[in-house]
């Protein structure tokens, strides 16, 4: 492709594609605890967990949440999946030139609301204000520090005592065979929250953005052990996850269609729609592997947390399978591959 497209930024593998040709042959190569290259959710300078995330949401409001409480709970979700507690952030706002300052003002206090959830407080920034057309109204740029979670070398203790472990963070490339994979609850609900809510789509939902801070609910799962990864499942979903942790991991992964929570609502509006719940981004989920011996204790410490009340076991790494395969409803298989980009542009 001679220009960007709306697909090299949709989190599938043409953005993969793009990234490894177009940033990574250029950036990187610092040689950093958890590096570029590795393309974790975020990376590991001297012991200090480093993210950015850019936060492109439409609209700025949604059902469920807004680019405030998204922009926060991006940045804090990706920093506690590799085993982080945030310490503090740094937002960029760029604006539009006639954004009505009521709108950025009720941005600013979903921000303000979802750090005090997360415990956590934007301590710099910058904000920059474009000319009229020259921006679709509003984006925030969220930058984190973090440290090593209090809880994380005793989680790390617990999967030694049942398997090798040879990782000090929580990385995609950190599965083996017989790890079971969790869901920390609903698939699909913030792809169908946004769609619903944009002109054109022909349909109503009542279905609400996931949108969460979730750095409490996995601090309760790494108190009890067991945790090999997590990673949330945000551009390109449940199935451009798992083929990551299959590809990093060089392990099959075999997940089960009847136990991966699904609304029905979010289920007719793809079938309506065209698209796979599977491949659409959420905004508030955690997929977790665990040891087997532990998956049934994290599953029920996850269960207890608000925003994993409807958590559950979908599958398992397998070394008897290539790549990802879903174990469908009427016991069929098929390869579940990773989706070329989320069918649900602008998500987060």
């Amino acid at each position: 492709m001679d220009y960007v497209t709306i697909s090299h930024g949709a989190g599938g593998s043409v953005m993969q594609e793009f990234i490894k040709n177009h940033i990574l042959s250029k950036l990187g190569g610092s040689g950093v605890e958890v590096p570029l290259e590795v393309l974790d959710d975020a990376a590991v300078v001297e012991g200090i967990i480093l993210k950015s995330d850019n936060h492109t949401v439409k609209p700025i409001f949604f059902p469920g949440g807004d680019l405030g409480r998204i922009s926060i709970s991006g940045t804090v979700n990706d920093i506690a999946a590799l085993g982080g507690e945030p310490i503090a952030l740094a937002a960029g706002f760029i604006i539009e030139e006639g954004l009505p300052i009521s709108q950025f003002d009720k941005v600013v206090d979903s921000m303000k609301a979802t750090c005090d959830e997360a415990g956590v407080h934007v301590v710099t920034g910058d904000t920059k204000v474009i000319e009229r057309g020259g921006l679709d109204k509003f984006m925030i740029n969220v930058s984190g520090i973090g440290r090593r979670s209090k809880f994380l070398d005793s989680n790390i203790e617990t999967v030694r005592s049942f398997r090798e472990f040879n990782s000090k963070w929580l990385l995609d490339s950190n599965i083996r065979d017989g790890d079971v994979i969790i869901s920390s609850g609903y698939i699909g609900d913030h792809g169908v929250a946004l769609l619903s809510s944009r002109e054109g789509y022909g349909f109503e939902s009542s279905v609400k953005s996931d949108v969460a801070p979730l750095n409490k609910l996995v601090e309760n799962a790494l108190k009890e052990g067991g945790i090999v990864a997590m990673k949330d499942p945000t551009r390109g979903g449940l199935a451009n996850l798992l083929n990551e942790w299959a590809d990093k991991s060089k392990i099959g992964i075999k997940i089960y269609e009847e136990k991966i929570p699904v609304r029905e609502s979010v289920k007719a509006a793809c079938n309506m729609l065209g698209i796979d719940p599977l491949e659409i981004g959420n905004e508030g989920k955690m997929i977790i592997a665990t040891v087997k011996e532990k998956a049934e204790d994290v599953l029920q410490v996850i269960k207890k947390h608000k925003y994993g009340r409807d958590a559950a076991i979908i599958g398992e790494a397998t070394i008897k399978i290539q790549g990802v395969v879903l174990e469908t409803e009427l016991g069929g298989r098929r390869i579940l591959p990773p989706p070329l980009g989320d069918p649900v542009p602008r998500i987060c």
